[in-house]
């Protein structure tokens, strides 16, 4: 008997929604060349292709119209399932802290998976830097934050390794302007140290700018081709591009997406939500 394997419909849904393999690698935190794999499987166990070209867009061919519904409904079923064969009564209330640049396609589908699951659990969700995230863990107002730490002096769980990149607008020129204007969330943001002495190390004029504590300010102002940024690679924004090796920007360092914990949640609720965290990145 021929099954249909969860992960591949997941795939399949998000490059329908997106109309592109590439930015649904990007939501999906992983490689273009494996979403395009498990569409193939995909195809291959159905028969037919559930994809056409258009352009530089992709459309669902008939056969992924017809399964587009039923593959969501039998993502939504499966999480029906588990939640009552589990018997899951879960109450409490969980404070969760994600760094700007990660609160939205980054951990939308962690959230709305436990949600759903989790129906009764209060989550509450706060975006800051990594650095001011790891203070309110430290005493006690947030339960638990996912933060980014530079590789090598990172001290929480380690849930992903990521290249730090600088990125600039699509076909943007801002890299050749001297000074070299550069863009960062806040004072705070854990990139702003290893970028200074990258750019130090470089010996190159630069100068800080729009450094304002919103990110939609900064993605605005590189988007519109005034500056430049450092991102994590699985997280840079649409509208805004990794540099090539021709900019002749300094390499920066290697980054950790890690989990802290406040000491002493022992919460049902926390758990189940770390539980989630690990297996979603894990299937990734």
């Amino acid at each position: 008997m021929q099954t249909l394997d969860l992960v591949l419909l997941r795939s399949f849904i998000v490059v329908a929604e997106k109309r592109s393999m590439t930015v649904a690698a990007q939501h999906l935190h992983v490689s273009q060349g494996a979403v395009s794999q498990q569409i193939r499987r995909l195809e291959e166990v159905l028969g037919a292709a559930l994809f056409i070209r258009d352009r530089r867009t992709l459309r669902l061919a008939p056969l992924g119209e017809r399964l587009f519904t039923k593959a969501q409904q039998m993502l939504a079923l499966n999480q029906q399932i588990l939640a009552e064969v589990k018997g899951s009564t879960l109450q409490g209330r969980v404070r969760l802290g994600v760094p700007y640049d990660l609160a939205g396609d980054w951990i939308a589908p962690i959230l709305k998976a436990f949600i759903e699951a989790n129906a009764q659990v209060e989550l509450t969700l706060k975006c800051a830097s990594s650095v001011e995230l790891r203070a309110e863990v430290d005493k006690g107002t947030l339960d638990l934050a996912i933060i980014e730490e530079a590789a090598a002096s990172a001290s929480g769980e380690c849930l992903v390794i990521d290249r730090l990149v600088w990125v600039g607008a699509s076909g943007g020129t801002a890299y050749l302007n001297e000074p070299l204007a550069v863009s960062l969330v806040a004072e705070t943001c854990a990139f702003r140290e290893p970028v200074i002495a990258a750019l130090d190390g470089q010996d190159r004029q630069w100068k800080m700018v729009f450094d304002n504590g919103n990110l939609e300010t900064t993605r605005a102002m590189v988007g519109s081709d005034l500056a430049v940024s450092a991102w994590l690679k699985s997280a840079v924004p649409l509208g805004l591009e990794v540099l090539p090796a021709q900019a002749q920007l300094p390499e920066l360092p290697p980054f950790v997406i890690s989990l802290v914990r406040a000491k002493g949640t022992v919460s049902g609720a926390v758990g189940e939500l770390v539980r989630g965290i690990r297996e979603y990145l894990d299937q990734a």
